[in-house]
């Protein structure tokens, strides 16, 4: 599987999402449980290799929760780069 990672500039962060993802965040006790088809998977490794490129700032981060992206009842997740 190869995984197409859009260029960023160091000011601005380009979300590109797989058609049909579905992602889900939940709190469980002291565990974080991230659940997500094939599509959601892909989602997410592209973020995070997003904010993993060269010249992508620290703290520049990127905000999921279910008023945007996530399934209804998931809490927020917030991916961030130090």
């Amino acid at each position: 599987m190869q995984i197409e990672v859009p260029a960023c500039d160091g000011n601005t962060i380009c979300m590109k999402w797989e058609n049909g993802f579905e992602i889900k965040c939940t709190a469980e006790g002291s565990a974080v449980v991230l659940s997500a088809n094939q599509a959601g998977l892909v989602s997410l490794a592209r973020h995070l290799l997003t904010l993993a490129q060269d010249g992508v700032p620290a703290h520049t981060h990127i905000h999921l929760d279910a008023d945007n992206v996530l399934a209804c009842g998931s809490c927020e997740l917030i991916l961030t780069r130090e």
